[in-house]
Order: C-alpha cells, then structure tokens, then sequence
C-alpha cells in the first residue's frame, strides 16, 4: 500500500502511521477495499447504545435514589444536609460529564472491532493469500542473466587508492616528540 499523502511505500499493511509523512492510515486500507466508501458496521450507532452514555446516565438517574437518602439520614440526624447537596452536585454533573465524553470522544467497541477485522481482510486480498500475518514477503533474486560485469577500465585496484593509513598521522607525532 502506498501513502495518499506522499506516496511512501508502506512495508506492512499493518502499519498505522506513514513511515515519511505520518499520516494515519488505519482506515485507508479499509477504503481501498471497499472502493472508496465506507461499510456499513462503520456506520455511527445511536448514541444511546454506546457503552459511555449509558454509564453516565446511570450515574445521573443514580442521584436520584442518593440524594433523598441522603437528605432523610440528615433529617434524622439533624445536621445541614451538606451531604445531599455535595452528592447532587456530583452525580448530576459528573453523568453530564461522562455523557457528553461518550458522545465526543469514545469510538464503539464494534466498531474498532469491525475496523480491525476489515484492514486484515483488505491486507489479504491486496497481498494474496499469506498464511501467516507477519511473515516476509516472498523472496525476490534477479536472474543471472541480468547481471553484467563492470567495463574494463572503469574499476579500479585496491592499490591504485591513494588514501594514506589512519594511523600514519599519529605515529608523525610520536617522531616530533623527541
């Protein structure tokens, strides 16, 4: 697969970032599959069904069993029912909270699972059937018949190289020495 960004090579399908550019590309594998368009588990689900909403409206609803408690124990006990409204506070915001993070911010299990399944779908019809996920790819030789030798006089000997010792300059310092 090559980068749409900058068109680097891609060593593995498995990878999420472009090696060059690093552009993100755990989805693009995914479009190339499918032709450009996305499949239809990649879909949004209602926001009610993710895992998040329904945490923070539980802790929402929560308030209101913990707050009468709370305000029947000060009653009893007669303080000032700081308790209640601490807990008020709290529950209410912190379920509008973890609510509005859901809807924001969390990708749905399914999805990310679908997502995964799909890129490894995608790898194998792009690079045929491999066995194994992170095997090398096929080895690639060049036939003997391409191989042709350097012109004469183009190479040179190891002795023609005019380059002098690494050690020679040292061993000129030891002589000045004395």
């Amino acid at each position: 697969m090559f980068c749409p960004s900058c068109g680097q090579e891609q060593v593995t399908e498995d990878t999420r970032f472009c090696s060059r550019c690093g552009l993100l590309l755990t989805g693009i594998s995914t479009l190339i599959y499918n032709g450009g368009a996305l499949p239809q588990a990649f879909n949004k689900k209602k926001f009610y069904q993710k895992k998040g909403f329904k945490q923070g409206l539980f802790i929402f609803l929560l308030s209101f069993i913990i707050v009468p408690l709370l305000l029947i124990f000060a009653a009893v006990v007669n303080v000032a029912p700081f308790a209640a409204l601490i807990s008020l506070i709290l529950l209410v915001g912190g379920g509008f909270l973890r609510m509005a993070y859901s809807l924001m911010f969390e990708a749905d299990e399914t999805d990310m699972a679908m997502l995964g399944q799909a890129n490894r779908q995608a790898s194998r019809n792009y690079l045929g059937n491999v066995n194994a996920g992170n095997a090398l790819p096929p080895p690639q030789s060049t036939p003997i018949s391409g191989y042709v030798p350097p012109k004469q006089g183009n190479w040179r000997d190891t002795n023609d190289l005019s380059r002098p010792s690494v050690t020679e300059g040292t061993t000129k310092l030891f002589g000045r020495e004395e």
